[in-house]
């Protein structure tokens, strides 16, 4: 799977879209069957997907969170499954937020496991079946909608309002990871984050496809005021721009930004850089919970740029505050229907 998304991928299509489009019919027509008519295996647990349509990211990790705080409130014991992206470990994990770094296991599980029970697993059904041993009673996939591993009893598919689908292409022409009518057909719902009409087009075919919608927006949590301060905010995220919006948004004005890939990991020369751009120009330091727990562990001078640092934390709230609660009602109703269904079968 692509995880990198090249900028043209978000613009107009243009000649290299085009020409790419023979890879990209052979591309959607594996992942479309794979999505179709792949096995995937059954856990006796509910099993909510989090994923995206596109390669890059949509505000998956903050929806699975906010999700399972919800099913704790509800007083279940969820259970986060990740393939654990930009780690080193390949056999299945329980993640220990405090012995573990990022380069082993991933960024984005480290903060999923702060939460909740986290395994990472290049096998899913294996991942799955180890959190079921764990004692999860929920399992909430971060990412892996397109995967044909798991049963899937409730595919929550995460829509960016501002960057939608991009240019509308499959992998390589463009961001889509399979075919879209395929990828609706198998989604429960759609979820569009935050504001802008990139995403209604896709909003409008799920509509006629009889998919719900749910709407919901990036918040910021635990931070005063920051108008009129001057920063130097850095981020390694798929969509570093919305980061920056997300730091210009609490009044600060952003003197120097600086950006890494999806998942890199900043380098001895990078950390030296920003350290000394800061103190030369008297900036603050800002950045995302992602890339403050990639510096933890991290060799030379992470541990000064980890104190000077300070982090933007984000929520996902839903705009009906009803609607992760009947998310969670809605999985575990598929899920008990699954287990009828497979009952019969074995009979």
């Amino acid at each position: 799977m692509v995880t990198e998304a090249p900028p043209f991928w978000w613009r107009k299509p243009d000649w290299r879209a085009w020409g790419l489009s023979p890879f990209s019919f052979l591309y959607g027509r594996v992942a479309g069957h794979r999505m179709v008519h792949g096995r995937r295996a059954s856990v006796p647990v509910p099993v909510i997907c989090v994923g995206n349509f596109t390669v890059g990211g949509a505000g998956k990790t903050p929806t699975a969170l906010t999700l399972a705080r919800v099913a704790k409130a509800k007083g279940l014991k969820p259970g986060f499954l990740s393939r654990g992206y930009g780690g080193s470990l390949d056999v299945t994990t329980v993640v220990d937020p405090h012995h573990h770094h990022a380069t082993a296991v991933g960024d984005e599980p480290l903060l999923l496991a702060r939460e909740a029970l986290t395994v990472i697993s290049r096998r899913r059904f294996e991942g799955a079946e180890r959190l079921v041993h764990e004692g999860a009673d929920l399992i909430i996939m971060d990412d892996g909608f397109q995967s044909a591993q798991l049963a899937i009893d409730y595919a929550l598919v995460v829509i960016d309002a501002t960057r939608g689908i991009g240019n509308g292409y499959l992998v390589p022409s463009g961001p889509v990871r399979a075919p879209l009518r395929t990828q609706l057909r198998c989604a429960s719902a759609l979820l569009k984050v935050g504001e802008g009409n990139a995403a209604d087009r896709t909003v409008r075919m799920a509509a006629r496809a009889g998919k719900p919608f749910f709407a919901a927006s990036v918040k910021v949590c635990g931070q005063e005021d920051m108008h009129g301060r001057n920063v130097l905010a850095f981020a390694g995220i798929a969509d570093p721009t919305k980061f920056f919006r997300t730091v210009e948004s609490l009044g600060a004005n952003i003197a120097v930004s600086r950006t890494f890939g999806d998942h890199e990991h900043p380098g001895e020369d990078d950390i030296a850089d920003i350290l000394h751009m800061a103190a030369r120009e008297g900036l603050e330091i800002v950045t995302t919970s992602k890339d403050y727990v990639r510096l933890i562990g991290h060799h030379g001078r992470a541990d000064e740029l980890l104190r000077a640092c300070r982090v933007i934390e984000i929520d996902m709230v839903f705009d009906d505050h009803r609607a992760p609660g009947l998310i969670i009602d809605r999985a575990i109703a598929a899920a008990r229907e699954r287990r009828l269904r497979d009952g019969r079968r074995a009979k």
